[in-house]
């Protein structure tokens, strides 16, 4: 049994001891149903292994906080270990401290200043088609309505605005086939590829301001295949790309440069999603930002679900406790002195009472 009323570090310590790897979210979930469904301030709904406990006091702003309880694969980090102010373990960082921010947050905080919609959700460390998030934007949306959302993935405790879309394109190259003893009578694949490697060394990012946000975009080959034997001249090659594109491009035009950039070779899209604008303008997320970061935002360089939130219409912000650099490694940990400021932080905003006073 989870304890909401012990410390946020030593809450974060039993969420890492219950595994969770995606998939095999349901003894987390089945305890953060448990623990919810006992306040009575709270109405908890569950679709799956995700949890959304949502205040119903009739305020003039809704606000969604949103963690998944998933982690990567276990590799001798669970259970926990704490060492002097850092709390090692699998999801730690990614993000399992953020998560014990929210709990807190819901069972300590019965009247806050705006209605809270508190989503725990599953399979965000898959692939998309699982995402519990993607699953109640699905179906249940309404779960999810609100004017304002903090995802509280692993930022180190600073607020990062929107994220940037993702895309990845296989760019083929074609040959003729011919025996090596003889290749004159063919053209090789590989050689032609070249022609892709020297467009992606000689490109340069684009680094552009989005509502006053600085993104740094990125464009990189991650995968080569080809060939066909040891005594054979290649007729085909691709190079698989990745796109990392500022939130001022929609993913139809990121297509479009990519195709501009190989012209001349087939180009095809092998997965992509959406980024999400900052929204920091919004009146909740400019009061967050007051609030819980001084004031201060900088532009989130990855891909996270603030992206779903946005096309449902909710900007939404980045914001936790955990080192994102820590994210998925065998020694993750979470600092606990940024566990416990978060909470202040996030107590202070939703208490109406400013994060100095909270």
């Amino acid at each position: 049994m989870l304890d909401l009323n012990a410390d946020v570090g030593t809450l974060t310590a039993q969420l890492v001891d219950i595994e969770s790897v995606s998939g095999g979210e349901r003894p987390l979930a089945d305890a953060i149903e448990a623990r919810l469904g006992g306040l009575d301030h709270l109405t908890v709904r569950r679709d799956g292994d995700a949890i959304v406990a949502r205040t119903e006091l009739g305020r003039d702003r809704r606000v969604v906080v949103a963690g998944h309880i998933d982690t990567v694969p276990v590799v001798d980090n669970v259970p926990s270990r704490r060492d002097g102010e850092r709390l090692y373990g699998c999801g730690a960082s990614d993000m399992k401290s953020g998560v014990a921010v929210q709990l807190k947050l819901a069972h300590s905080l019965p009247a806050p200043a705006h209605d809270v919609s508190y989503v725990f959700y599953d399979c965000e460390e898959v692939d998309a088609e699982r995402n519990g998030l993607r699953r109640l934007a699905r179906d249940h949306p309404a779960w999810l309505a609100g004017d304002f959302a903090v995802l509280m993935e692993p930022t180190g405790g600073a607020i990062e605005g929107g994220c940037q879309g993702t895309m990845r394109v296989e760019v083929t190259a074609r040959g003729e086939r011919a025996h090596s003893a003889r290749a004159w009578m063919g053209r090789n694949a590989i050689h032609e590829a070249g022609r892709v490697l020297d467009v992606l060394r000689a490109y340069t990012p684009r680094r552009p301001e989005v509502e006053g946000l600085t993104f740094h975009e990125g464009l990189n080959a991650v995968f080569v295949s080809g060939g066909v034997a040891g005594n054979v001249i290649p007729d085909e090659c691709a190079v698989t790309v990745n796109y990392r594109f500022a939130p001022d491009l929609t993913p139809e035009e990121a297509e479009t440069h990519l195709r501009e950039l190989f012209d001349g070779f087939e180009v095809r899209v092998t997965d992509a999603a959406p980024p999400a604008r900052p929204g920091l303008d919004h009146p909740a997320a400019a009061e967050f930002v007051r609030s819980a970061g001084g004031g201060a935002a900088r532009a989130k360089l990855g891909w996270t679900d603030v992206a779903r939130m946005s096309q449902l219409g909710v900007p939404a912000v980045n914001y936790g406790p955990g080192d994102p650099t820590l994210a998925h490694t065998r020694d993750e940990y979470v600092d606990l002195a940024l566990v416990v400021e978060a909470e202040r932080r996030m107590l202070g905003w939703l208490s109406g009472a400013g994060a100095a006073d909270a």
